[in-house]
Formats: structure tokens, C-alpha cells, sequence
């Protein structure tokens, strides 16, 4: 198993080191375009590699040929947003880069899965899809198990219980518009609603919405990278080890959901050979009001991007 990581910055980084010390591939290579950046940074990992107890080779590099054949490629490139920035404010830059690194790392790995963490998230899956030409199982964006990780770490200290027992599911566009869904959110089986009063749950719901904003306001200069990194990282072990788990992801709708032509965060399972299902679950008439809305607001900036 070789999986690389395009981007040496905060996320890539901490992704990369999250991926040796769980030996979850025999090879990791981390890109950057920065010289010595990724070098650096790899041969640093390396050498936890003995404290940590993992034989995992790392590398890194300034070219894309040290990618080739990458069973999973995970796409950090981009600029980070700053304090009064929408994730949509990052649209043209980082679409540049998505094309750029997509046209140099497929070709190179056409087996491969690409995961895609780059903002605005799911516009930049829809631009990896269509460059690389890759069937929409082998693109999927990290985006709802980063958000349902916000909204569940929430729950679990206002109700001062354990993360592990809250279980959630957060839908839609990686944006202000995306859908936790109450409905399917439990502590232990026990649904939210029963353990919460509706003003606390929608503050939740507002929080988790403006989740990387806070943190981009706490920061000032960068944007949250430990827990979308972690997030990847469940991802890729699903996908690693086969797991067939059901987390929310971004991906490519082709009639799910009613949804045709648009990349949005809905449940899928993941296993060996990427999105290996989209699982529609039975949604109210005001959840598939949100979830429509969401999907719109990605077209709109999905229509901004250009191939030529």
C-alpha cells in the first residue's frame, strides 16, 4: 500500500504523520512545491519511525514522478482561509491547483483513489473528477466526517458524555449551507432531542456551521488541520483495511437523493475499492428542502469553474 499526500502544509503534514504512526501503508510520500519542505518533513517523520514502533518508509519530494503508483492519493494543496474569508473565497486559486496537481498525479497512478481535502470542498472533487477522468468512485472529498466530528464533539460536551457514544450524520455542501441531521443524531440510541431542548440543539447546529470559521477567527493566520486530518484518516482506514464503513463524504450524485450532476456530502460506504455505495437514507420534507439548498449552492460555484 504507497499513499501520498499532495501538500507538505499543516494538513498534509499532520496527515502524513497520522498515516506512519498507524501504519496504514507500507510507503507514504509527501509532495510539496516548496523546496526541502517535504524533504524535511519526511525525513523528520522517518526518524520517529523507532519511538513509535512503525516501519512505514516515508519520503518526500518536490516532483510527481516519487508519486507513481500511489494506490491512494490525498489532496491538501491549496491556500488556507484567513479570518473574514468564506471557504468560496478560495474558488479560482484553488481550483488552478486542483487541475494542476490532478493532470500530474493521475496519469501517474490511474488505479489510484483520490481523496480531496482542498476548499471550497466539494467544487474542488467535481475538478478532480473531471480531470482526472476517473470513474466517481475513486474521487471522494473529506468533508461530513470532519463536520460530524465538530457537531458530535459538540454534543459530547455540552452533555458531558463520551464522543464515542454520540453517533451523527452532517449532509450537504462543506459550507454555512451543510445539514446536521437531529433527526438521526443519538447519545447511546437515545435520541438528541430527548436529552437536549431545542435552542441547545440549534446552537449546535449553528456551531458546527461555523466550525472552520472559529477556528480560522482563533488562528488569525491558518485554518484547522488536527481534526481534518484525523477525518482523512478514517477515511483512508476504511478504504485501507476494507472496513466497509458508512460515513458521510463528498461525492458525485448521479440520481441519489433526487440529485443529478452535483457533488455533495451524503452517506457512502467506503471499502477497498473507494465509494463503494451512496446509502440514501428517508429524509423529511424540510431535511430534503436543506439538503436541495446545500446541493444549489455547490452547482452555483461548480458553474464558476473552467476547464479550458
Amino acid at each position: 500500500m504507497k499513499i501520498t499526500v499532495v501538500g507538505a502544509g499543516n494538513v498534509g503534514a499532520t496527515l502524513a504523520q497520522r498515516l506512519v504512526d498507524r501504519e496504514l501503508a507500507n510507503e507514504v510520500v509527501l509532495t510539496d512545491v516548496v523546496e526541502g519542505l517535504p524533504q524535511g518533513k519526511g525525513l523528520d517523520m522517518l526518524e520517529s519511525s523507532p519511538v513509535v514502533g512503525s516501519d512505514v518508509r516515508v519520503a518526500g519530494a518536490n516532483d510527481y514522478d516519487a508519486t507513481a503508483g500511489s494506490d491512494i492519493i490525498v489532496i491538501t494543496a491549496g491556500i488556507a482561509r484567513k479570518p473574514g474569508m468564506s471557504r468560496d473565497d478560495l474558488l479560482s486559486t484553488n481550483a488552478g491547483v486542483l487541475k494542476s496537481v490532478t493532470e500530474q498525479v493521475a496519469p501517474r497512478s490511474p488505479k489510484s483513489i483520490i481523496v480531496v481535502v482542498s476548499n471550497p470542498l466539494d467544487v474542488m472533487v467535481y475538478v478532480a473528477l473531471k480531470v482526472s477522468g476517473f470513474d466517481r468512485n475513486r474521487v471522494i472529498g473529506m468533508a461530513g466526517v470532519l463536520d460530524t466530528a465538530r457537531f458530535r464533539s459538540f454534543i459530547a460536551a455540552e452533555l458531558n458524555v463520551s464522543v464515542e457514544d454520540v453517533q451523527a450524520f452532517v449532509l450537504g455542501g462543506h459550507g454555512d449551507s451543510m445539514v446536521p441531521l437531529v433527526r438521526y443524531t443519538s447519545v447511546a440510541g437515545i435520541p438528541l432531542t430527548e436529552l437536549m431542548p431545542a435552542d441547545k440543539i440549534e446552537a449546535m447546529v449553528k456551531r458546527t456551521r461555523q466550525g472552520g470559521a472559529e477556528i480560522v477567527g482563533l488562528l488569525k493566520t491558518g485554518s484547522a488541520y488536527y481534526a481534518p486530518s484525523a477525518a482523512v484518516v478514517q477515511m483512508v482506514e476504511s478504504m485501507v483495511k476494507d472496513k466497509k464503513r458508512i460515513l458521510p463524504c463528498s461525492v458525485y450524485l448521479q440520481g441519489e437523493y433526487g440529485m443529478k450532476d452535483v457533488v455533495i456530502g451524503v452517506p457512502v460506504k467506503l471499502g477497498r475499492k473507494g465509494m463503494e455505495q451512496v446509502v440514501e437514507i428517508k429524509l423529511t420534507d424540510s431535511e430534503k428542502a436543506e439538503l436541495t439548498k446545500s446541493a444549489e449552492d455547490v452547482k452555483a460555484n461548480m458553474a464558476k469553474v473552467k476547464f479550458s
